[in-house]
């Protein structure tokens, strides 16, 4: 009894300087990093199948700073691509479960961003060992897996270390049709732009890391896969998507007008927000991550007449957020639409 009572007396978020995708590298500083990085061309391989037949033709790389990485396989009767990407953050929320359910979420939702199936996952953990007590690593590592078993993806040992700060997440291998993919570089003028989840995880996870409080709906908003969405969206074919995390809304909008060569126009009363997103955006409980966003955007930005809590919900600092899919998705909001290349990539109506 003793040991429950302390391990719930804990609270994870108070041992990270961040939390969730909040805590990703700035886009603009992350950009300047991985600048000339991208791969070379890969060879055209030989259709022999086997060890050291060869890798297959990357399709997706580092050059639009998409969601994952994608290589289509070399032979076989039917096309078929690898889709490869990895996530990892520190806690959320406090309780470990959730927070490994949230960090599986956003992992696997790298691999429907790009309209593919995740199909084995690895564990990354890091843990203060002589700090947290390892029941809690367990309940992460348990939330993970759940989440995993959800999508159907086997989840086969992974890597760990001792480290300072709690992080954890997945590495993630799924499969797609190439002529399939969801790209951030596809949008093309006249496309509506739907968005499967709604804003607002970033300032509420900003005010419980602060005072405790809980909030369910964010909760399982962040646990909730992208699957269907993600399904739902190829099904409509669609060709260009991203998904909604450390960026914010605009950042990753940003990111795929510029890499489509459009404009966005975003109708800011369309956007849907979590209940109490703009109390805590009121309340001062905006992260860094958030305001880094926003300033990333805002030379490439017209913001017309939005006010500044509404330019900092949709540069708000996502942790598994929803798919933003340019095409119609059942269900989904349509938030804006693509049009021709004007004096600004995005533009808030």
């Amino acid at each position: 009894m003793a040991t429950a009572t302390r391990q719930e007396s804990i609270r994870l978020t108070q041992y990270a300087h961040g939390g969730g995708c909040a805590c990703k590298i700035p886009p603009g500083e992350l950009e300047e990093v991985v600048a000339g990085l991208a791969a070379a061309p890969t060879a055209t391989p030989t259709p022999t199948a086997g060890v050291g037949a060869g890798a297959g033709d990357l399709l997706v790389g580092l050059d639009s700073g998409d969601d994952a990485a994608v290589v289509r396989l070399p032979g076989g009767p039917v096309a078929q691509a690898v889709v490869a990407t990895a996530d990892f953050f520190t806690p959320v929320v406090d309780d470990p479960y959730d927070w490994g359910r949230i960090a599986a979420a956003n992992a696997l939702s790298d691999v429907y961003a790009m309209g593919g199936s995740p199909v084995v996952a690895v564990n990354l953990l890091a843990w203060p060992r002589e700090v947290l007590p390892f029941e809690l690593a367990r309940e992460v590592l348990r939330g993970g897996l759940e989440v995993a078993v959800e999508a159907g993806c086997p989840v086969a040992g992974g890597h760990s270390v001792d480290d300072p700060e709690p992080k954890y997440g997945m590495a993630v291998t799924g499969v797609a049709d190439p002529a399939r993919l969801l790209r951030n570089d596809a949008g093309r003028p006249g496309t509506p732009l739907s968005l499967t989840k709604p804003l607002g995880l970033g300032v509420l996870n900003n005010r419980h890391k602060a005072t405790g409080e809980v909030f369910p709906a964010a909760v399982a908003t962040m646990v909730a896969l992208n699957r269907d969405a993600a399904r739902a969206a190829v099904a409509a074919g669609a060709v260009c998507a991203t998904d909604v995390t450390g960026f914010g809304l605009l950042g990753h909008l940003y990111k795929l007008a510029r890499a489509s060569g459009v404009t966005a126009v975003v109708d800011a009363s369309a956007v849907p927000f979590l209940d109490g997103a703009r109390e805590a955006v009121r309340d001062g409980y905006v992260s860094g991550g958030t305001r880094r966003n926003l300033a990333w955007v805002d030379p490439h930005t017209d913001f017309g007449g939005a006010d500044e809590p509404t330019r900092l919900l949709l540069a708000d600092a996502q942790t598994s957020g929803g798919l933003l899919v340019a095409g119609e998705v059942p269900g989904a909001p349509v938030i804006g639409e693509l049009v021709p290349a004007g004096e600004h990539r995005l533009v808030v109506r």
